[in-house]
């Protein structure tokens, strides 16, 4: 099969693809198509039914195994499909594994780095609860497996890995580089920052949001978790566990974007930096795997609000 990431423009595609998302809509002309989303190991790539009325459009749902035929093409610098014909794949004809978009990082070397920072962790108490996580099997095959978002960054498996490694390694290097900082604190905080994401969006292959997602949020739900099992380690000190509940609180950094409170400490802040750092840097890495060969401007960005290129060099 021709896998997404070695798409090209112009290129013909008749491939199996999993369904990732399906939408009907409506063009200014008050023409009706369908969005698509598909998916597999390598990448998502946008699809469009321009006419699903076609007798050659079969039936079938979101998370369905479809046939696509059609002609990639090129809209505002990002690759999508123009769909001719789809017909819903047949049990046998497709291998799940080729479908699933998987970290390009060894996940148990990078398991295994958390592990060395969790050992690392000096205050008892937090060591405790880092590995009262980390050490139980059940949590670590979830934790290896999940996605850190829907689509926006680490939008596969081991995503959560990957990206809570990235923000413990920035961590790191603060505490380094600036000696005021508590890096017990920043480092736990940093391993718990995005564990409510485990439960905000469900596994593959759905990966949306979950109910508690849409009501709660992972802020929320990573908070409750950790207070929950703060208060099963005996002695545990309240101040430190209102610190560190702050610091996974106000990581997002602003009210706007989905903080209930903006950093009060240090920890807090460094913990804020170190998140967007890391989100915002594997943002531009994928809308440049997606461009393949693209060096040209690739259009406005709505989240960065700025047109962007790949450098010359």
């Amino acid at each position: 099969m021709k896998y997404i990431e070695t798409l090209h423009e112009g290129d013909r595609i008749s491939d199996i693809y999993l369904c990732k998302f399906k939408q009907a809509a409506t063009t200014k002309n008050g023409k009706a198509y369908d969005n698509l989303i598909i998916q597999d190991k390598t990448g998502v790539l946008d699809a469009k039914i321009w006419d699903p009325n076609s007798s050659g459009i079969e039936d079938f749902d979101m998370l369905d195994y479809i046939e696509v035929y059609g002609e990639v093409t090129s809209f505002q610098g990002a690759l999508q499909v123009n769909v001719k014909r789809i017909r819903k794949a047949r049990e046998g004809e497709y291998e799940t594994k080729d479908y699933f978009p998987v970290s390009s990082k060894d996940i148990e070397k990078m398991y295994k780095e958390i592990m060395n920072y969790i050992n690392s962790i000096e205050n008892k108490y937090l060591n405790e609860l880092a590995k009262s996580f980390f050490e139980d099997p059940v949590f670590a095959k979830r934790f290896k497996a999940h996605s850190a978002a829907k689509s926006v960054h680490h939008g596969f498996i081991g995503g959560l890995l990957e990206h809570t490694l990235g923000v413990v390694n920035l961590c790191d290097y603060y505490s380094k580089a600036y000696p005021a900082i508590n890096r017990d604190l920043l480092i736990t905080a940093a391993l718990f920052h995005d564990i409510g994401k485990m439960q905000e969006i469900s596994e593959f292959p759905s990966n949306d949001y979950t109910d508690d997602g849409q009501l709660l949020g992972h802020i929320i739900i990573g908070v409750e978790k950790v207070g929950e099992r703060i208060r099963s380690i005996q002695g545990f000190p309240s101040k430190l566990a209102s610190e560190l509940k702050h610091c996974i609180i106000a990581h997002h950094g602003e009210l706007e974007y989905g903080s209930p409170k903006k950093p009060a400490l240090l920890e807090a802040l460094a913990l804020n930096f170190a998140d967007n750092t890391d989100a915002k840097i594997q943002t531009v890495t994928e809308l440049f795997n997606a461009a393949g060969d693209n060096q040209d401007w690739l259009g406005y960005n709505r989240l960065f609000e700025s047109n962007i290129r790949k450098t010359s060099i």
